[in-house]
């Protein structure tokens, strides 16, 4: 019997879809209410006026409106300080 596979079969070469994540509408664009703004990983953006987060951390519009684009200075819990992007609807 062969200790290896036959010719022509590979166990390499495959990879995952593309998750299509990042800004969907950018700053001073109209958003509808429901609409998808930002799909992300994580927190990189954070909810600010209007927005709701979802559980796979996408960020939708809970309002009609224009969205802005803000940002603020929050505190570790190490004491360093990261400059965070708050994104809502106004």
């Amino acid at each position: 019997m062969a200790h290896t596979q036959s010719g022509g079969s590979t166990k390499l070469g495959r990879d995952s879809r593309s998750k299509r994540l990042g800004v969907k509408i950018h700053d001073g664009q109209k958003v509808l209410v429901g609409q998808i703004m930002i799909r992300q990983r994580g927190t990189r953006y954070l909810v600010g006026k209007n927005v709701k987060i979802g559980g796979d951390d996408t960020l939708y519009a809970l309002k009609d409106g224009v969205v802005r684009f803000t940002h603020k200075a929050k505190r570790k819990f190490d004491g360093q300080i990261r400059y965070a992007t708050v994104v809502s609807v106004t």
